[in-house]
């Protein structure tokens, strides 16, 4: 086969296609299927020591998972936001079990086959958040979107996302045409939905704060329940406009929450009995583990480094309504693990960096019977568990799909001590 052309076998962890040219080396190919033939574009392929990337000009021999993206952004622009629209749903959650499979198999040296997959409540419409990017200055010259997958320093004008629930996107088209109220200076604006239906506004700037969020604010149809912030530049965010709900727009929150409390179920189910036990919940956010663990009689301590995500969740009355059951600590967690009484188990949701170093010295040092791991990112749960295997028996994983459309995948691990 000409170097032009590629046989795609499989999607890789950032959501490419992936073949293999003549000498063997892989080579990535976006937007891609499994089982397709394709033309690689005239200059596009970029050999690399142990891989090569290219661009497809031509899908000669299309597959039976490939159907047409609903998204025009996807098309025209390139959107980097999903990377596996062009694939049938069932074709996403096989490629993501095989994200998952071959990170602990390649990573983390585990003898495992492709885990089984908990497919979305909703494909479409279920994301809470959207991370905008700001290109130009003040005026019709600001452009706010994402850049395209090939074109990182370009952004598009966003004018619909097909993955965001529909209240934030009913909140952008108000504020689309009143763009000239954001900071002058503005770099990134988040959009965010709380728990309570109270739609938020983050924008991040250098400069003076953001003085016109009140004419924002008033300007949006339905702004009474919009709350806008301003974050400086390597600073902590603060309302501006609006009431303060105790909700921290900038703290952690899954951007697909049924998925997310999906996984924390799971989890907690499989760790069996915990009545009367001792529970470490670190990366514990704004409680929504610790209160899963307290309605099983569980002892809990739960850690989270966000001072104001510990703050929402000493304040919940599901929560408080278990007094000193719950203890919820605002800390990193290992500064604060060496303090902590000896747990019978424990729970880590760690962002998608994975595991501090001393937490996993801690955990594989002095094992604990039961541990379950809630992974945002398979490379770094597959690393972690690694590390860990000497003291730790894997008893299950399965992968949840949290991202529809998208090539992230969340993971659940259950692990019990060598000795139990």
């Amino acid at each position: 086969m000409t170097t032009d052309m590629v046989v795609v076998s499989g999607i890789a962890a950032g959501g490419d296609g992936v073949g293999r040219m003549g000498d063997g080396r892989a080579v990535f190919v976006p937007r891609t299927a499994p089982g397709e033939r394709v033309r690689l574009r005239a200059g596009s392929l970029r050999v690399h020591r142990h891989f090569a990337r290219g661009e497809a000009v031509e899908i000669v021999e299309p597959a039976a998972v490939r159907v047409s993206p609903p998204c025009a952004h996807y098309v025209l622009e390139r959107c980097s936001g999903c990377q596996l629209q062009h694939l049938s749903y069932d074709a996403q959650l096989a490629a993501k079990r095989a994200i998952v499979g071959d990170a602990l198999r390649r990573i983390g040296k585990i003898s495992i086959a492709d885990p089984e997959i908990t497919g979305a409540a909703e494909q479409w419409r279920y994301r809470t958040s959207l991370d905008l990017l700001v290109k130009g200055g003040p005026g019709s010259s600001r452009v706010i979107g994402f850049h395209p997958y090939d074109r990182s320093g370009s952004v598009f004008s966003l004018v619909e996302c097909h993955i965001a629930d529909v209240r934030l996107m009913a909140l952008w088209h108000t504020l689309r045409p009143h763009l000239q109220l954001l900071p002058d200076r503005v770099s990134r604006l988040t959009l965010r939905l709380d728990r309570h239906g109270t739609r938020h506004v983050i924008a991040e700037s250098a400069g003076e704060p953001w003085r016109t969020a009140d004419q924002l604010r008033s300007a949006l149809a339905d702004g009474a329940g919009v709350v806008c912030w301003w974050r400086p530049v390597d600073g902590a965010a603060r309302v501006v406009a609006g009431p303060a709900t105790g909700f921290s727009a900038t703290g952690f929150e899954d951007a697909n929450p049924a998925m997310g409390q999906a996984a924390r179920r799971w989890a907690v189910e499989l760790l069996g009995e915990v009545r009367g036990l001792l529970v470490w919940d670190l990366y514990g956010g704004t409680g929504d583990m610790a209160l899963l663990l307290a309605e099983r009689g569980a002892q809990v301590v739960s850690v989270d480094s966000d001072e104001k995500a510990i703050a929402w969740a000493r304040n919940r009355a599901d929560l408080g309504a278990f007094g000193p059951q719950v203890r919820c600590i605002a800390g990193r967690a290992e500064d604060i693990v060496p303090s902590l009484p000896a747990p019978d188990v424990v729970v880590v949701a760690p962002p998608r960096s994975g595991l501090h170093w001393d937490v996993v010295l801690r955990l594989a040092g002095d094992p604990v019977a039961r541990l379950a791991y809630l992974s945002r990112d398979p490379a770094t749960l597959a690393r972690d568990l690694h590390r860990m295997e000497v003291n730790y028996r894997i008893l299950a994983v399965r992968a949840f799909d949290q991202f529809p459309q998208t090539a992230q995948v969340g993971a659940v691990a259950h692990l019990e001590a060598a000795a139990a």
